[in-house]
C-alpha cells in the first residue's frame, strides 16, 4: 500500500514509518518539522513538509494517490495543553479536521488514528476497557477525544473505513528512531538523562498512592509493538466503521519499578528525589488489551521493561544530544 504517515519526523510516527517500509509499503511522511526532526525521517521515504493547519496544501499533498493515512502529528503536552488551551484546539481539532477533508476531497478512505487513554481521564475501574466512560482531565486529552468522535461521525457520513488506537505509555527505541523531546516530560527518558548526568536528578511525583510502593503505576509498550499495532490497524480498516482499541500490554509497573529497571540496565545508581503528587495524576492507567489482540491478532513482542529501557538506553548513548547533534563517535 502507499501510506501517508503525518507527524513522522516525531517519536512514534518515525518508528511507525520505519515499520510500515520494512513490510514492503510505500511510504511517504509529511510533517511540518515543528517538533519533529528532519533526522528522524526513514532512509527512503519521501518528506512533505506541510503543516496540517494549511488545508490548500495537505489537499494537495494528499492527491498523490494514497491507500491509508497513518494520523500521528499533534500537540501532545498535558501542561502546555492546561495553559495554552487554544494550541490543541487549533492544531489537535482544525488540523485532524482538514486532514479528513482533504482526505475526502483524494478519496483516500482508511485511516489509523494515535489517540490516547487522556481520554477516559481519572478511571474508576483497572484495567481501562473501551466501554470505560470518556471524561478526559485536560485540553490535550479533551481534543483527543473530539477527533475520536469526528472520526465516528466522519465514517457514518462519508464510509470512511477507521481504528483509534488510544495509547498508553509508549517506551523504547528503534534503531535511529528514538524519544526526543523539548521539554521532555516522560518518564524513563528523563531517568536516562539523569543516569547520564544531564539532569541532577529524577523525580517522583507522590510517594502516597494506594499502589504496591506508593507509587504511581503506569502500562507501559514498547514503541515497536505501537507500530507493529499500527500496521496491523491500517490493514484490516473496514469501510464506514471506525473501532476504538486500547494499545498497551495489560501490564503495570510503578515508577519505583521503573527506575530499578533503569540502575539494572545501565549499571548506574540514578539520583532520586521524592516530590509531591501533581494535580490530576490517576494512581494507575493500564490497559484491558484483549481486544486488540482479538481483533487484529497483536501480540507485543517486547513487553518487558528491561527491553523497553535498554532500547532507550542505546538511543541515548547513540545520541546523547538528541537528534540535534551528531551521533556519537
Amino acid at each position: 500500500m502507499r501510506l501517508l504517515v503525518t507527524g513522522g519526523a516525531g517519536y512514534v510516527g518515525s518508528v511507525s514509518a520505519r515499520t510500515l517500509m520494512a513490510a514492503g509499503h510505500d511510504v511517504v511522511v509529511l510533517d511540518d518539522l515543528s517538533r519533529g526532526h528532519r533526522a528522524a525521517v526513514p532512509d527512503g521515504a519521501e518528506l512533505i513538509e506541510c503543516n496540517l493547519l494549511d488545508l490548500d496544501s495537505l489537499t494537495t499533498a494528499l492527491s498523490g494517490g494514497f491507500d491509508g493515512v497513518l494520523h500521528c502529528a499533534a500537540f501532545a503536552l498535558v501542561g502546555e495543553s492546561v495553559s495554552q488551551p487554544e494550541l490543541y484546539w487549533r492544531n489537535n481539532i482544525t488540523g485532524s479536521l482538514n486532514l479528513l477533508d482533504a482526505m475526502r476531497a483524494n478519496g483516500v478512505k482508511s485511516l489509523v488514528f494515535s489517540s490516547t487513554c487522556a481520554c477516559y481521564g481519572e478511571p474508576e475501574v483497572v484495567p481501562i476497557a473501551e466501554d470505560c466512560p470518556t471524561r478526559p482531565v485536560n485540553p490535550y486529552g479533551e481534543s483527543k477525544l473530539a477527533v475520536d468522535r469526528m472520526i465516528t461521525a466522519e465514517a457514518a457520513a462519508h464510509g470512511l473505513g477507521a481504528i483509534s488506537l488510544r495509547y498508553f505509555n509508549v517506551a523504547g527505541a528503534s534503531g535511529p528512531c528514538g524519544e526526543d523531546h523539548e521539554p521532555e516530560t516522560h518518564l524513563i527518558p528523563n531517568i536516562l538523562r539523569a543516569a547520564q548526568g544531564r539532569l541532577t536528578h529524577v523525580s517522583i511525583f507522590g510517594t502516597d498512592y494506594p499502589t504496591p510502593d506508593g507509587t504511581a503505576v503506569r502500562d507501559y509498550i514498547h514503541v515497536e509493538d505501537l507500530a507493529l499495532a499500527h500496521q496491523l490497524a491500517l490493514e484490516k480498516t473496514t469501510p464506514g466503521e471506525h473501532r476504538i482499541l486500547n494499545l498497551g500490554n495489560g501490564n503495570g509497573f510503578s515508577v519505583r519499578e521503573v527506575i530499578e529497571a533503569a540502575r539494572r540496565v545501565t549499571g548506574l545508581e540514578i539520583p532520586v528525589v521524592e516530590a509531591p503528587r501533581r494535580e490530576g495524576d490517576p494512581p494507575m492507567l493500564v490497559a484491558a488489551s484483549a481486544k486488540i489482540r482479538a481483533e487484529l491478532g497483536w501480540e507485543p513482542k517486547h513487553p518487558e521493561l528491561d527491553s523497553m529501557i535498554a532500547d532507550a538506553w542505546a538511543f541515548a548513548t547513540a545520541r546523547p544530544g538528541g537528534y540535534s547533534e551528531p551521533p556519537a563517535a
